[in-house]
């Protein structure tokens, strides 16, 4: 078992690959095959598993989660940190905050046009920190 925690540049709303940093701990662990566990340490931020290859998938993601998930929404209560905030931590729960990928050869047994990404919700950049756990030999 291999553990490490990383933490990510701050960054505004969008999609972020991460994969060369979760692929680096994997790497780092030594596992030739086993499981790679991602866990994101925050609330109003998630991760995806999302195609790599066509930018324009991000950016529909993006488009259909701000018309499903509205900033400043009146019906949200939760408001503390500005009109982001509610409609951020909903993004998260609809979402996910962990991830398990097989892994194989040593790498991330990803799909050819498969990538991790940090889906940052909130407008204002952000710190956000992950840890990796690594099982296998």
């Amino acid at each position: 078992m291999f553990q490490a925690t990383i933490a990510l540049p701050p960054r505004r709303r969008g999609l972020y690959d991460v994969t060369r940093e979760i692929d680096g701990v994997v790497s780092q662990s030594g596992a030739t095959t086993g499981l790679c566990h991602v866990f994101l340490q925050h609330t109003s931020a998630s991760l995806v598993i999302q195609e790599n290859a066509d930018p324009s998938v991000r950016r529909d993601l993006e488009d259909w989660m701000a018309r499903a998930v509205v900033d400043g929404d009146p019906r949200f209560e939760h408001r503390s940190e500005g009109p982001d905030d509610m409609s951020a931590h909903v993004r998260t729960a609809i979402t996910h905050t962990d991830l398990t990928i097989p892994v194989t050869g040593g790498r991330l047994a990803l799909g050819t046009w498969q990538g991790v990404y940090l889906y940052e919700h909130r407008a204002r950049s952000h710190r956000r920190r992950l840890v990796i756990t690594v099982l296998g030999g």
